[in-house]
């Protein structure tokens, strides 16, 4: 893109302007949501529209915003060995950090045993709570490898878009993109068509994200409602001990990984401080992804770096989900009093470390990919997946918030190690805390 003033996503505020300002408006909603659930739950729970629209709006953008950035940023780059270099650098990192985080989850729940002296009888808990997750677990785990790789590639690219399915439109648009970069003059007129379409997109995104205090007043409010403020004391420990271990993670894995590749990872957290508020409340990064990566790009990381890594990382890169995942199936084993040999954990590690990737989208894809796990580990009752049912849209709420966290770390680390970062402008927007007026050059 062309060098332009941007204000990200139009997530920056008036100067001198609280009330204007989204983290403050966002704050409001949370408060507000939080008041109305527990005062009137049922006119809380009659909020939950406004979280329904605000990402349904967003899904309506996410995927041509996706296509038309990855495209752009391959066809512009010249050269399709740096392409090809970005992408396997990102697997590397990311199946590197996935491993760091499946053990990470498994080490904490041994060490801090959440489900000890639950004594669960196995017999008592009811299937049928689990009934809407068997289909989509059994698909996931028939297809093996070759089902995971045909369900990256879309029936038809229209198909792709239809339903939203981030990875493959980013599968098409990869083919689309080295096409056009291949075509060479021909296909100019195209990339500057599709650069145009991309700044619309923005900007429609831009009116967007300006609706999302009423997103986080619905899903707060919804939350509180249905739930109520003590809804966490039934699995407290597991709750408590994931919001411990992502909070870990984040500060010590990626934190090291932030400071290796010379940048602060406090800094970073308070330049996207409105977009984790907004996936903190809403329980989805998807209701960010396209503010991310405008915000990624104002801080000199190149445009064809968060391109590929950013959508990519969405369904590979689940750091704070591969914590839940092992952490959870260790507490199901606890709470039913399984006993785990060695080979048990490490076929959990295994399996884990598959069934993670391709999470995102799936519907109840924590339940979903939890059950795909145990089926492959005989030695734990898969009914247990019951017992975590009632906290799953909590824990949701750290594992999609420590997701994005890790995606952009990885963006950061990718663009670092590919010699794709302006260090200097990186320093500068994050020692402001803002890319309010920043001027930056995209690819």
């Amino acid at each position: 893109m062309a060098a332009t003033d941007v204000s990200v996503a139009g997530t920056a505020a008036p100067k001198g302007s609280l009330f204007g300002s989204l983290f403050f408006q966002v704050v409001a909603a949370l408060v507000l949501g939080i008041l109305i659930g527990v005062v009137a739950p049922e006119t809380g729970q009659g909020l939950k529209f406004f979280s329904d629209a605000f990402l349904r709006l967003i899904a309506m953008v996410v995927a041509p915003i996706v296509f038309c950035v990855v495209v752009h940023g391959i066809a512009s780059a010249g050269d399709l060995r740096k392409v090809g270099r970005v992408g396997v650098k990102s697997l590397i990192y990311f199946e590197g950090m996935t491993t760091v985080a499946l053990a990470f989850g498994l080490v904490l729940a041994l060490l801090f045993g959440p489900g000890h002296g639950m004594d669960i009888d196995v017999s008592k808990l009811d299937a049928k709570q689990l009934a809407s997750f068997a289909d989509n677990a059994h698909k996931l785990q028939g297809g093996g490898f070759g089902g995971f790789v045909l369900n990256i590639i879309p029936p038809t690219a229209f198909d792709a878009f239809a339903r939203n399915d981030v990875l493959q439109v980013l599968f098409f648009a990869v083919i689309f993109g080295v096409s056009l970069a291949l075509v060479g003059e021909p296909g100019k007129p195209v990339v500057n068509l599709i650069d145009s379409i991309a700044k619309v997109l923005f900007k429609a995104m831009g009116l967007i994200v300006r609706v999302a205090p009423l997103g986080v007043l619905g899903a707060i409010g919804f939350t509180v409602g249905k739930y109520g403020i003590g809804s966490l004391k039934q699995l407290l420990a597991l709750v408590v001990l994931f919001y411990v271990s992502v909070a870990l993670f984040v500060v010590i894995a990626l934190g090291i990984v932030m400071r290796i590749a010379g940048l602060s990872l406090f800094k970073f957290l308070r330049y996207l401080k409105e977009e984790l508020l907004i996936v903190l409340a809403t329980a989805s990064s998807d209701s960010v992804l396209p503010q991310i990566m405008r915000k990624l790009e104002a801080m000199g990381v190149k445009q064809e770096v968060v391109g590929l890594v950013i959508p990519t990382g969405y369904s590979f890169n689940l750091d704070a989900f591969s914590i839940y995942l092992t952490l959870a199936v260790v507490f199901i084993a606890q709470a039913t009093n399984t006993p785990l040999s060695v080979s048990d954990l490490l076929l959990v590690l295994g399996v884990s470390l598959v069934t993670s990737k391709g999470a995102h989208g799936v519907p109840g894809s924590a339940i979903v990919i939890l059950a795909a796990t145990l089926g492959a580990v005989p030695a734990i009752p898969a009914i247990g997946l019951v017992l975590v049912l009632s906290v799953d849209w909590f824990v949701g709420i750290a594992r999609a918030v420590g997701n994005l966290i890790g995606n952009c770390v990885a963006t950061v680390v990718v663009a670092a190690w590919e010699n794709d970062l302006d260090y200097a402008k990186a320093v500068a927007v994050l020692d402001r805390g803002t890319a309010e007026e920043v001027e930056y050059q995209g690819a």
